[in-house]
């Protein structure tokens, strides 16, 4: 399905998570406030030693629901942590893909299941800061119907083109574009997707327009790319990294602030002279009145794990930014993401 021609303007810029936001935030001060004090009061009655439900848990198989198909940055980060939290905690961490709705489904589902420690979910920016916006409708508040518990990282999006379509530098696509209004294609993960937003911005400044092809994922477009039936993607790093090294994808330009040490020839959109950069966060959300000792535990051990080398070393290769952020941290900066993101998103509808 083809999805009308982007053309829209968007004034601000699409900040990392250690990069103070500079937007209107679209939500009025003391709403903000009181939401952050809220959220902060509750994570920090979870700092005392573990009460008995916590040493307990799990009881069982605990789900990790992903809002993407397989193959994609989520999925990926979400089956190496699995396999740890496993070994860890003496019961299988299953991970369940529930695509769809610009990541609406896996979020519904979340905030459905019992807060009881076995269903928790591989969080990103696309259902919580973006379809909120996106989707006035979607059913849930990314804020009070959620647990934020731990903060993963950060991964940072590059625009790929195709082998077959012969283009090799951000310069000769824009030219190419400009020459040939709505000509040029690209896909994305789905309508509402960080991609989907980030190619706004990118139409809007570079005043090009190029044909949107909207995907469940990152993996079908891969699939796409890699046969030329689309010639161009705005897609996360990690899970392209394959495909650049197999020469099927060129990367023109990355959204991060400096060059990534997994892709030190491609130059930043901002090196090119264009106002874009965007990192899509990762995290673990449960449904909202999770018992904080078990928040704690999970944060804890995520923590841990996280320090072991063959994880960084991983991180490293795919280019997952991590800093430090305690789960009181990681719940406020959720909700400051779903206030800086709404302008963009509006400007993208």
């Amino acid at each position: 399905m083809r999805e009308t021609k982007i053309s829209c303007c968007v004034k601000t810029m699409i900040h990392a998570p250690y990069m103070k936001s500079k937007f209107h935030t679209g939500m009025e001060p003391a709403m903000t406030l009181r939401r952050t004090l809220l959220i902060c009061s509750a994570a920090a009655l979870a700092a005392s030693a573990f009460p008995a439900v916590a040493q307990d848990w799990p009881e069982r198989p605990v789900r990790i629901l992903v809002s993407f198909p397989p193959g994609g940055s989520s999925d990926l980060v979400a089956r190496l942590l699995a396999e740890h939290l496993g070994e860890r905690l003496g019961q299988p961490f299953i991970v369940e893909n529930r695509p769809g709705a610009g990541g609406t489904v896996a979020a519904l589902a979340l905030k459905d299941a019992s807060p009881d420690g076995h269903s928790f979910m591989l969080s990103n920016l696309t259902p919580f800061s973006i379809a909120p916006t996106l989707f006035p409708d979607a059913g849930y508040d990314p804020i009070t119907d959620f647990t934020h518990v731990s903060y993963i990282g950060g991964v940072h999006l590059a625009l790929f083109a195709g082998a077959e379509l012969g283009i090799t530098t951000l310069d000769d696509l824009i030219a190419g574009a400009m020459a040939a209004p709505g000509e040029l294609d690209y896909g994305t993960s789905g309508v509402g997707s960080w991609g989907h937003i980030v190619s706004a911005r990118f139409g809007a400044i570079t005043d090009t327009e190029m044909e949107h092809i909207p995907y469940q994922g990152s993996g079908p477009m891969q699939l796409d790319l890699r046969a030329g039936v689309i010639g161009l993607s705005f897609d996360a790093v990690p899970q392209n990294l394959p495909l650049v090294n197999e020469g099927v994808a060129i990367p023109l330009a990355v959204s991060s602030p400096e060059r990534l040490e997994t892709l030190p020839d491609v130059p930043t959109f901002l090196e090119a002279g264009l106002d874009l950069v965007a990192e899509n966060w990762l995290g673990f959300s449960a449904p909202g009145g999770l018992d904080p000792a078990i928040a704690a535990k999970l944060d804890e051990t995520l923590t841990d794990i996280m320090t072991l080398p063959e994880i960084t070393a991983q991180f490293d290769n795919w280019g997952i930014v991590r800093v430090p952020m305690n789960g009181a941290a990681f719940a406020a900066f959720v909700a400051d993401q779903y206030s800086a993101w709404a302008p963009m998103v509006e400007a993208a509808r």
